[in-house]
């Protein structure tokens, strides 16, 4: 039985380690492994877990997850199951990734589903990203690693709502809306965070109820053209959104140099642009197609996003109407990496229409929909 994962991510100074701390103490994590990660050579983060035994947490200084350190947590979740065992027999039961603040989190996502080892043993229950209302303004503007944070979250926790003000947080959440328009937010007071709200997050749970997938599939998130659909010329109806806001405020964040992550891009925040665009490079949006797709789809659809989107496909998550099978076909990646199609039980709704989500940087939702189309009308010997 795969252990479920969860990747904790968020900026730095979004209080992940108080929401972790918190979620510890918690009966539900009870008999959980912490794997912390720190940026530099002496680590504080694993001696501010209270109440946590010391054989259940790892701490990876020295490096970032993203980047130097990623064969340690290979190796980590390698000998997990008898390196943290008594008498022969396990003593976790699910396994939390604290990444630093600086981490991009799409390669620590891309080691998590590529290495054999790691994903015949564990299965990815969610990203869970910590987004600090008071700093994430500019934060957002500075770093693009902080974008991808949000991009690639199942659920975004809103932390520190009491230094920002009312006007300022609304703001903010129309903006993490815009990029990231699936992503429940939910606040959280001094860490306090039920543990409901960042458990069985993940793409998919064979052994979970279907409706459990519409948690992470929201088609109507992504505003009009998930709603009414989009036809066969591709065309959508127009999408309305809240514009972003200004803050005044400084972030003092810096990259440590020679540590570099993402792209640099600049920020725009003038009227007129694509509401679903952040940065004038992330995009939010969803594909819905009607007709059942022929059993060889999801194999090549899958084949054609690699070759096509590579690293600037942040995430891609779908549960496809195939002929011939009872329930849908669900399959999700990040970047370069994307998972085997698995086929559901049942359907979580009536609505067995295939729907597409995408989160892409510097990638036209035209693109993808040409390439969809271009598979759905080639012959079966062709694709």
């Amino acid at each position: 039985m795969h252990i479920p994962l969860t990747l904790l991510t968020g900026f730095l100074g979004s209080g992940k380690t108080t929401v972790l701390n918190h979620l510890l103490r918690q009966p539900a994590l009870a008999r959980t492994l912490v794997i912390v990660n720190e940026f530099g050579a002496v680590g504080l983060d694993h001696l501010l877990m209270s109440r946590v035994p010391d054989d259940t947490v790892v701490e990876m200084a020295s490096g970032c997850l993203c980047c130097t350190v990623r064969g340690d947590l290979v190796s980590t979740l390698k000998d997990a199951h008898w390196r943290y065992a008594r008498g022969g027999e396990r003593q976790f039961d699910r396994v939390v990734i604290e990444t630093t603040g600086l981490a991009d989190p799409a390669p620590i996502l891309h080691t998590l589903m590529t290495i054999g080892v790691i994903n015949r043993r564990y299965r990815l229950d969610g990203v869970v990203t910590v987004v600090d209302l008071a700093n994430a303004a500019a934060t957002l503007d500075a770093h693009p690693e902080a974008v991808k944070q949000v991009a690639v979250a199942d659920r975004l926790l809103l932390t520190k709502g009491d230094l920002a003000g009312d006007g300022a947080q609304s703001a903010l959440g129309r903006r993490l809306a815009d990029i990231n328009p699936a992503a429940a937010q939910v606040p959280v007071t001094h860490g306090a965070v039920d543990p409901a709200a960042v458990l069985g997050l993940g793409p998919f749970q064979p052994q979970s109820k279907p409706a459990d997938v519409l948690r992470w599939l929201n088609a109507e998130a992504y505003g009009a053209g998930a709603r009414t659909g989009i036809d066969e010329a591709g065309a959508a109806p127009a999408h309305t959104h809240g514009q972003h806001a200004h803050d005044d405020h400084d972030q003092a964040h810096h990259h440590p140099e020679g540590h570099g992550h993402g792209h640099g891009h600049g920020h725009g925040h003038g009227h007129g642009h694509d509401p679903n665009r952040h940065d004038d490079h992330i995009r939010a949006f969803c594909i819905l197609r009607d007709a059942p797709l022929a059993a060889d789809v999801p194999a090549a659809l899958m084949q054609a996003l690699g070759a096509l989107a590579g690293p600037d496909l942040l995430r891609v998550k779908g549960m496809l109407n195939v002929q011939g099978c009872a329930g849908p076909v669900v399959i999700h990646g990040v970047q370069h990496s994307l998972a085997k199609p698995l086929e559901l039980a049942a359907w979580p709704t009536p609505d067995r229409r295939s729907r597409l989500v995408f989160i892409t940087r510097d990638i036209a939702q035209s693109a993808l929909e040409a390439r969809l189309d271009d598979l759905l009308r080639a012959p079966a010997a062709t694709r």
